[in-house]
């Protein structure tokens, strides 16, 4: 299944491919932005001022080696403690909602997300791993937010609360 599933995920590859996967902003900053699949938010919030109070941008798209992906790039860098997840949920994968589970959830005994509703839920992270993700931050669940200044009110009230 995984040779399909490398195959299918190559073909989606060449036949879309999507350049920008991630951006960096401000390295001093606690906070990242997840756009799921809204690739012109992540845009647009590279061309705006949102940038520069953000740490990093990207997008997540799988709700496997996407959440592999994001996990272990956040718990590389311990100033991150706040993800603001928005955008639009990936149809038929929801990776959203999977990292919704893995955070409240964690994993079962055969690196499944547990409670996730996507086909595929399985990670390569560890349980120790997910620990340390689950620990280190929290996450704003604004899934379906595509505005920039909704964007912009949210981490403004981050600040003021920090």
């Amino acid at each position: 299944m995984n040779l399909i599933e490398d195959i299918a995920g190559e073909l989606c590859r060449i036949l879309l491919p999507i350049d920008e996967e991630v951006f960096f902003g401000e390295p001093t900053s606690n906070i990242a932005i997840c756009t799921l699949s809204s690739i012109s938010l992540l845009k647009n919030i590279t061309h705006s001022d949102v940038i520069k109070e953000i740490a990093i941008a990207g997008r997540l798209l799988s709700e496997n080696k996407g959440i592999d992906s994001l996990v272990r790039s956040v718990i590389s860098n311990e100033k991150i403690d706040t993800i603001i997840l928005c955008g639009k949920d990936t149809i038929g994968h929801k990776s959203g909602d999977s990292l919704l589970c893995l955070y409240k959830n964690g994993l079962d005994q055969n690196h499944k997300i547990i409670g996730s509703v996507s086909p595929h839920p399985m990670l390569t992270i560890t349980k120790k791993e997910v620990s340390k993700f689950q620990r280190q931050v929290k996450i704003i669940n604004k899934i379906g937010e595509t505005s920039i200044s909704q964007l912009k009110n949210t981490i403004k009230t981050l600040k003021q609360t920090q």
